[in-house]
């Protein structure tokens, strides 16, 4: 669809999408001219970023497989962005074919592609409107309780979506409220960027993302790990994004260059 038609469809073409530049990094064509010089503008400051949103990725992957390995068979995925390969609905059912997924969106751009590949998905896969600030909403909606079953573990995925929540949003109480809706034996896998280390790459990216449709508030490690309250975390505990469960080379030397860390707990 042409920048044109998005524009009569009420879309802001114009302001960079967290979403779409997340898109860019991976390698996507669903962005827009905003997107490109807004991401290449983080790229020149912190290349780092094209390589951590390919080992976020991995790292989604990877979670999704050990859930299922795990038994879980039911996935809400949180602010799950652009449809790209490997999508969790593909990764979970390559080892239980019946997984259920319900994708949750509030981008506009996001829901139409999203809907557009699942079209001829089975019926196993859902997409619901829905804004994470507003995580009653999510729970409240009748296709999320037509789609899965809260009386069976649920694995809760808020893969690089919380650090574009501030703390004016209160991460801890959005946590909280979809932590106590999910039955014993679920589980949140969860990634965050941090400013513990490479702090001037991560003054540098935040800058940028003050112009983007959401602004990213990056947290401490001691602030991260304080948003699995409730979860146990499983091994290797809270790390970064290369060094959870590594199934290849990470593509990074030094761990730390990922700017990102990572953990799945589980619900006693």
């Amino acid at each position: 669809m042409a920048d044109e038609e998005w524009t009569h469809r009420g879309i802001d073409v114009n302001t960079p999408s967290v979403a779409r530049l997340y898109d860019y990094y991976l390698g996507g064509k669903d962005n827009f001219p905003a997107d490109r010089l807004a991401a290449e503008e983080i790229l020149a400051s912190v290349p780092q970023v094209r390589t951590a949103a390919r080992e976020n990725r991995a790292f989604l992957g990877r979670a999704v497989r050990f859930l299922a390995h795990e038994g879980v068979e039911q996935f809400l995925d949180i602010g799950t962005g652009l449809p790209t390969q490997g999508n969790v609905h593909e990764v979970a059912q390559e080892i239980i074919p019946e997984a259920r997924v319900a994708y949750v969106d509030h981008d506009p751009i996001v829901l139409a592609h999203a809907r557009a590949l699942l079209r001829g998905a089975k019926g196993e896969v859902t997409v619901v409107s829905g804004d994470l600030r507003r995580p009653e909403e999510i729970l409240g909606a009748s296709e999320i309780h037509d789609h899965l079953d809260f009386s069976k573990p649920v694995a809760l995925l808020l893969v690089a979506i919380m650090h574009f929540i501030t703390e004016a949003d209160d991460p801890r109480r959005i946590i909280a409220t979809l932590r106590d809706a999910l039955p014993s034996g679920s589980y949140l896998v969860l990634s965050h960027g941090t400013h513990d280390l490479r702090r001037e790459a991560a003054r540098k990216g935040t800058e940028v993302y003050r112009r983007a449709s959401s602004p990213l508030t990056l947290r401490s490690r001691t602030d991260i790990r304080q948003l699995f309250d409730g979860f146990d975390l499983v091994r290797p505990g809270l790390v970064w994004l290369p060094e959870w469960r590594p199934d290849d080379f990470p593509l990074y030397d030094d761990p730390s260059e990922a700017l990102i860390v990572c953990g799945v707990g589980r619900k006693p």
